[in-house]
């Protein structure tokens, strides 16, 4: 795990900004999610959606002329080995935009 934390680090995020959410569900939820997948997934979509459209939104932009990214883990098990299907979301605590000249910038 502290390998994969330190490629994380060091090759993939950008030097900006990053702020974790931890996104956790009832036991039905959770109990649905570890039968069909498909519908964690979409549960996901959802998730990132929200927080993204309120990334872009507060840095005053659209999603056309706005763009973010992050990493979720998706832990399935607590510390007892309980079911607890949750997400562990990295992402950028801001947005990435070009301007006409195709230079981007972040706006934090």
């Amino acid at each position: 795990m502290a390998d994969s934390a330190a490629l994380l680090v060091d090759e993939v995020l950008p030097r900006e900004p990053i702020r974790q959410w931890v996104i956790s569900f009832p036991f039905q939820l959770r109990y649905l999610f570890a039968r069909y997948p498909k519908a964690m997934n979409k549960m996901l979509a959802i998730v990132y959606r929200t927080i993204a459209t309120h990334l872009v939104k507060k840095a005053g932009l659209t999603h056309k002329t706005a763009k973010t990214g992050g990493i979720t883990l998706i832990q399935h098990f607590g510390s007892a080995l309980n079911l607890n299907v949750h997400f562990h979301i990295l992402l950028l605590d801001g947005v990435y935009t070009t301007n006409r000249y195709g230079k981007q910038r972040f706006l934090g």
